[in-house]
């Protein structure tokens, strides 16, 4: 059935629509462990380009896990799935001309290397949340940690599932001594020099 789809090409192109909206239709992808702060730097960022007349979007684990990828577990297997498919969104979006801020843990490097090929490498800037690990079970608001220590919670990344960090990312911000708020301003600065 693959060998019968074909392509639609709309008659208006990313370019006309990064001129429409003024900016580069790029993806922000945040990764780091539970609890680094990706979410929350993500929606200060948000905020930050909106008064700046840009328009982006969050794409959310937990948000994107309760609709789009409820079907999916936690297994390894599931999560280069769920990363999978988010790039895919991503990507789409980006066609639309709308920056995404995507907060995700994607613990693998090859899931994240896949997610900036399906993007494409000039629209992906990787931002390490790098957060150690036991200031992120202090801000464990949700509980998570406690309750992956204690087993009610398989196959969670930082305790009993790795986290591999990203080798060479387009920025690293560390949030143990820096508020969520500077974080995202170090990344809108970080963004005005992406052509």
């Amino acid at each position: 059935m693959r060998n019968n789809l074909y392509t639609e090409q709309s008659s208006i192109t990313l370019t006309e629509r990064e001129k429409l909206l003024n900016q580069k239709a790029i993806v922000v992808w945040f990764t780091g462990l539970s609890g680094s702060g990706k979410s929350a730097i993500a929606n200060a960022l948000n905020q930050s380009l909106f008064k700046n007349g840009r328009l982006s979007y969050i794409l959310d684990g937990d948000n994107v896990r309760q609709g789009l990828n409820k079907d999916l577990d936690f297994s390894d297997l599931g999560r280069k799935e769920n990363i999978r498919r988010i790039s895919e969104v991503a990507k789409l979006m980006n066609d639309a001309g709308v920056m995404i801020l995507s907060a995700f843990i994607s613990p693998f490097i090859e899931d994240r290397e896949e997610a900036k090929r399906i993007i494409g490498e000039e629209r992906f800037i990787e931002v390490f949340v790098d957060t150690p690990l036991d200031i992120c079970e202090t801000r464990d608001v949700k509980g998570l940690y406690k309750k992956a220590r204690s087993g009610e919670i398989p196959s969670f990344t930082g305790v009993s599932s790795p986290y591999e960090p990203p080798v060479s990312p387009s920025l690293v911000v560390k949030t143990e001594n820096k508020t969520v708020e500077e974080c995202a301003s170090r990344i809108l600065e970080y963004l005005k020099t992406v052509k």
